[in-house]
């Protein structure tokens, strides 16, 4: 079997993770493990933008108004 050069070390190990899964509540536990390390990477990024006041309440409340879609004709 040939091996796509595209794919890093981290997505091989994935990869290869997955012949474990073998039923589907397996596969959503491996999803939800995956979810949540992601989830807590954002927390922590989320928190040092407030921590270095970066984020603000005033910056999240301009969020309610804030239009940045690309206007098609």
């Amino acid at each position: 079997m040939e091996t796509l050069s595209t794919l890093n070390s981290a997505q091989v190990d994935v990869m290869n993770m997955m012949s474990f899964v073998n039923t589907q509540s397996s596969w959503q536990r491996m999803k939800e493990a995956i979810a949540d390390y992601f989830a807590k990477q954002l927390d922590s990024e989320i928190d040092g933008l407030w921590a270095d006041g970066t984020l603000t309440d005033e910056k999240v409340q301009s969020f309610a108004t804030l239009h940045e879609r690309t206007p098609y004709k």
